[in-house]
């Protein structure tokens, strides 16, 4: 059974951009290989060591992009604003300060970009909630009640 990633379209633009970006590094790895293979003896030469990892970890990530482009779930903006669900932007007020957040599949997971997964305890908190609701969210520090104030 294939996994599917859950992801919004400008997440599949990233991961697409990436890919492309990876795929014509090959050429620059393959030259750097090259040029290390002239410097001699292949067994102690760190250069030709160094640009055949750094080949392997190229190749490593292309066939992990094209995995996940290749098993997709493009998430939809969602119509019913009401609940927070996958996509959803939503604005907490805390007592500090106001949080944003946009709960996203764990591929696209970027906290500091505000971007926090489904599958994180701040998501799961988050998943089924309207405006006005409390959200406990717990930190390995504290606990902090936030009130959901917008969801876009």
């Amino acid at each position: 059974m294939r996994k599917l990633f859950r992801l919004t379209q400008s997440g599949v633009d990233e991961l697409k951009a990436e890919y492309d970006h990876a795929v014509a590094r090959r050429t620059d790895v393959a030259e750097a290989i090259r040029s290390a293979r002239e410097l001699g003896d292949l067994s102690e030469n760190s250069e030709y060591q160094s640009a055949r990892a750094d080949q392997e970890r190229n190749e490593a990530r292309i066939s992990e992009l094209n995995n996940i482009l290749q098993n997709v779930d493009i998430i939809e903006k969602p119509k019913n604003g009401n609940k927070v669900q996958l996509g959803s932007k939503v604005t907490l007020k805390g007592p500090k300060a106001n949080k944003e957040f946009q709960v996203v599949g764990t591929v696209e997971a970027d906290p500091l970009e505000g971007k926090i997964s489904d599958e994180s305890p701040i998501g799961k908190a988050l998943i089924g909630k309207k405006v006005g609701d409390s959200v406990e969210i717990k930190t390995p520090a504290e606990t902090i009640v936030y009130e959901l104030i917008a969801i876009n």
